[in-house]
């Protein structure tokens, strides 16, 4: 229970870090290369940002094994899919046609991707804590 609790904590990290995310995105990219073209490569830039917030709580989010690490992962995948649809539908007045896009692979919607590396996230964590290590250190970084 204190890991869920922990991962629900590092979610609103990760979300807050996203909607920053979201915002920079639509201000700065979409202007240049086009809202659509802007979403593809915030996948990319998101599932960087979401690998990096969950490597910097790994520590304290302490997952005991890789099944208890999976589980906050697929929690953190249906919150996520919650408050896409949620914030997109009713508080960004998106169509359904427009929050459909992004999951659409076929077509080039990229977010499924995104999905599949925040899942991961908490099991990647770890993983990339140690590579930081080895090539600097204990020094503090994540």
């Amino acid at each position: 229970m204190r890991t869920v609790l922990r991962g629900l904590a590092v979610w609103v990290c990760i979300i807050f870090v996203e909607v920053l995310h979201g915002i920079a995105r639509t201000w700065f990219l979409a202007p240049v290369i086009g809202d659509f073209h802007a979403r593809q490569v915030a996948v990319f830039t998101g599932s960087i940002l979401v690998v990096l917030v969950a490597t910097m709580f790994i520590g304290w989010l302490r997952p005991a094994n890789a099944r208890e690490a999976a589980w906050v992962g697929i929690v953190w995948l249906v919150l996520t899919l919650t408050f896409e649809i949620v914030f997109g539908r009713f508080v960004a007045q998106a169509s359904w046609t427009r929050i459909a896009s992004d999951y659409d692979l076929a077509h080039g919607g990229l977010l499924p991707i995104g999905l599949l590396v925040l899942t991961a996230a908490p099991l990647i964590a770890p993983k990339v804590k140690s590579g930081f290590r080895r090539a600097f250190g204990d020094r503090p970084i994540l």
